[in-house]
């Protein structure tokens, strides 16, 4: 009988360990999420340390589409090939993702020299806690190498069109990511308007309008700022990431 007890109490212990040791490990994965901002190479599959993960990329399309993948943590080696082919695009080693965390790695500079080594990583870790209600969290990743210089960013209600300084975000070099910039929801329901200026300047290079956000959930957007495909300027949309709601 109490041989029977402390079996059955020794395999529970067990079990119990055996969980907490699987939460652990999922709440330690590498989890990432990838965006082709290379304006001079076409589709591309993506292998992290020698397996592939992401398939027939698209410039400017983000994979997978919802959600994130998980990889190795650590120092990783991130290839990109020609979809469907064993040729080379890119090859940067080195890459750094540490366990634990959410992160959108872009792909941006240019397929150009051995092994693309003008291409460029961005890895920015993610912050997916949803805000209060009410509350949209912006950020902003420059990923265009041909942005003429650094930008400034002003984020407000849709129909306000005079742009007052300071910036929403200012001076966002290319390869620099933003904070989170919160902003309360827009009881109007028309959102919200991004305009993208050189830094120090109120005239906009391009604008671009986002509808989000609602008064019983918090929001996140990412956006993105790219080259034009095979152009060497500025892309006049954003890459929008909708992180949450």
């Amino acid at each position: 009988m109490f041989r029977s007890l402390k079996a059955l109490l020794l395999a529970s212990a067990i079990a119990a360990l055996g969980i907490l040791t699987a939460s652990c490990n999922s709440n330690n994965q590498t989890q990432v999420r990838f965006v082709h901002a290379i304006p001079d190479a076409g589709a591309l599959d993506i292998d992290v340390n020698g397996t592939k993960y992401f398939t027939n990329v698209a410039f400017t399309e983000l994979q997978p589409a919802s959600g994130y993948t998980v990889v190795p943590e650590g120092r990783d080696t991130i290839q990109g090939l020609l979809a469907g082919s064993s040729t080379v695009a890119f090859n940067r080693p080195n890459v750094i993702l540490p366990g634990g965390r959410q992160y959108t790695v872009v792909a941006t500079g240019f397929d150009t020299g051995f092994e693309g080594e003008n291409v460029v990583i961005l890895n920015p870790p993610d912050d997916n806690r949803e805000p209060p209600n009410g509350i949209i969290n912006f950020r902003v990743i420059n990923a265009s190498p041909d942005s003429p210089g650094a930008l400034d960013i002003y984020i407000q209600k849709s129909g306000v069109q005079t742009l007052t300084p300071p910036a929403t975000i200012g001076s966002l070099a290319y390869e620099q990511t933003s904070k989170y910039i919160p902003e309360p929801y827009n009881t109007s329901g028309s959102g919200y308007t991004a305009y993208v200026c050189p830094a120090g300047s109120t005239t906009p290079i391009f604008q671009q309008t986002f509808v989000v956000g609602g008064p019983n959930e918090g929001s996140i957007r990412t956006l993105i700022l790219t080259d034009q495909q095979g152009v060497e300027e500025l892309n006049p949309r954003f890459v929008e990431l909708d992180d949450l709601n």
